[in-house]
């Protein structure tokens, strides 16, 4: 059986796959402007349910790679963490514990602790449907009589406006549904949009930011 060869895209050209399609593009054309087929475009697209992913972002109080490098030189000459903090106007607990979570003094590298970082970033994160069991069922309950995200959104707001563990978003209903719901259930709810569709085409700017390093 001949494997498919695997398409690889920069940074750049997934960014510019993320604005042909929220520009309403088909994937057919996306993928003719980089001379591949439209399967490609695809393979960007579809596995976030065509819901464009935040960037990735350093979070304010993650620590950079030249604080990191110069962690990494300090301990190497076994200056104190108290003093690596005073030097980087960081406080002790804090570059205690970048330096436990990153091997420990003796193993600590500034490189490698800052890929960890990114990597902890792209984890999955709870999601506030998949917390709430209660908030979960009302969303569904919804859905099966054939409201939209939008509306549950808004009707949420609107019944509980002082309550924000019972308030969702309606890009959160989008995303739960989208990416997170499996199989039958999947199905189900999908059956139940107005448009129903495996990929959405965003009208809005893309969900707030999970993936910061930190």
């Amino acid at each position: 059986m001949k494997q498919r060869r695997r398409i690889y895209y920069t940074v750049s050209q997934r960014a510019e796959i993320w604005d042909r399609w929220q520009r309403g593009e088909a994937m057919s054309s996306i993928g003719r402007s980089f001379d591949r087929e439209s399967s490609s475009a695809f393979s960007v697209i579809s596995p976030t349910g065509g819901i464009r992913p935040a960037d990735r972002k350093r979070g304010s109080r993650a620590l950079s790679l030249a604080e990191r490098d110069e962690i990494s030189r300090r301990l190497s000459v076994s200056e104190p963490l108290r003093a690596i903090a005073r030097r980087l106007g960081r406080s002790p607990s804090t570059i205690s514990r970048k330096v436990r979570r990153n091997g420990d003094v003796a193993r600590y590298r500034a490189t490698a602790s800052d890929q960890a970082a990114w990597d902890r970033a792209l984890l999955p994160k709870p999601r506030k449907l998949a917390c709430s069991p209660s908030l979960a069922q009302a969303v569904t309950a919804k859905l099966r009589r054939k409201w939209s995200p939008e509306q549950i959104g808004g009707w949420l707001r609107r019944s509980f406006p002082k309550e924000p563990h019972r308030q969702v978003s309606h890009e959160a209903i989008y995303r739960s549904l989208y990416i997170q719901a499996r199989g039958d259930l999947k199905k189900e709810l999908l059956e139940h949009l107005r448009a129903r569709r495996t990929i959405r085409r965003s009208r809005t700017a893309p969900f707030p930011a999970t993936g910061k390093a930190t």
